[in-house]
């Protein structure tokens, strides 16, 4: 998908010098720029590539005055380094041409409603009294259960699974083969030394906004609802368990464990592979560095974690000070 300087100008509010007629199809770093790409300027220690660049187009700063004469197109906007998320936003709904109807191979209970404007893809299905909000695209090879509501303009990428009674938000993007409402890992100990399962018989909900990405699981509560809260940003292979909260906005890296009843706050950042027990509560804008073991609940907002069993990281940091000379 081309798109010319103009389009891009009028989508920043910005001011073009040079032609407004040139195309581009793809975004490149200014080092590297070549004909067809778009380039951008927000750091002086590059400004070097900004009179060599090859590129159709160059973003930059209106207070940002070239002290030699530039070839590509200028495009003047108020804050090149932001523009930057805009530019691939705009480049991406360019490319990504939505979608109706439905493919042949699918299927969809005579009892589900499909919005205005919604996709469903090759062998995917719909079940029974199933709500699929307007604009929403869903890709071949998904299963969604009975009475399950997803809303509108939402992305639903090949091989996800969402089981029965499970709510979706609106603008939300589950990327391939997330699973969203199997079991509660719930089994009671017999004194035979066996398990016998529990019966996991709530749900989960997916507030607006929220992007899960591939191969995560977010697990139905036993009894109400695994919530994961407005804007919450899940990474690729992470488990959610049954009955944890993830307050607004807070985002986890990859292979993140989150035990059942946990309560995290909003505004968290929690790095890879950090463990949280079960049935305790993280405050909000707690911090909690890579391969962290959270074994209890925090004691107020804004804390940073490091280490197993987690504390905080400038105390953490002290001791690794001392006990990595300790073979000496």
């Amino acid at each position: 998908m081309e798109v010319t300087a103009e389009r891009i100008a009028q989508h920043f509010n910005g001011e073009i010098i040079g032609d407004p007629n040139v195309k581009v199809s793809s975004v490149a770093k200014i080092e590297s720029g070549k004909p067809g790409n778009i380039c951008f300027l927000a750091n002086p220690k590059y400004e070097q590539y900004l009179y060599t660049s090859k590129a159709s187009i160059i973003i930059i700063n209106r207070t940002f005055k070239p002290k030699e004469p530039v070839a590509p197109t200028l495009i003047l906007v108020d804050n090149a380094y932001e523009a930057v998320a805009s530019l691939l936003d705009l480049l991406n709904t360019l490319k990504r041409a939505k979608r109706s109807g439905r493919a042949w191979s699918s299927k969809c209970a005579w009892s589900a409603k499909l919005g205005k404007g919604v996709y469903v893809g090759d062998f995917s299905f719909v079940g029974k009294k199933s709500r699929i909000g307007k604009d929403t695209q869903i890709y071949p090879q998904v299963y969604v259960g009975n009475e399950v509501t997803i809303g509108e303009n939402c992305i639903i990428y090949p091989g996800v699974k969402i089981y029965d009674g499970c709510k979706i938000g609106n603008n939300c993007i589950l990327h391939a083969n997330v699973v969203i409402g199997s079991d509660g890992f719930g089994f009671a100990p017999r004194e035979d030394g066996s398990y016998k399962k529990i019966p996991q018989t709530g749900i989960v909900t997916l507030e607006d906004d929220v992007e899960i990405g591939a191969n995560t699981v977010v697990d139905r509560a036993t009894m109400g609802t695994t919530l994961i809260k407005k804007g919450v940003k899940l990474d690729n292979l992470i488990q959610i368990a049954h009955n944890v909260e993830v307050g607004e906005h807070t985002v986890m890296a990859a292979q993140t464990g989150v035990a059942g009843s946990a309560k995290i706050g909003a505004k968290c950042t929690i790095g890879g592979q950090v463990g949280i027990s079960g049935h305790i509560a993280l405050h909000d804008k707690t911090s909690i560095a890579a391969q962290a073991g959270i074994m209890g609940s925090t004691k107020k907002e804004g804390e940073v974690l490091m280490g197993s069993p987690a504390f905080d990281y400038k105390q953490y940091l002290k001791c690794y000070a001392m006990f990595r000379k300790l073979p000496k």
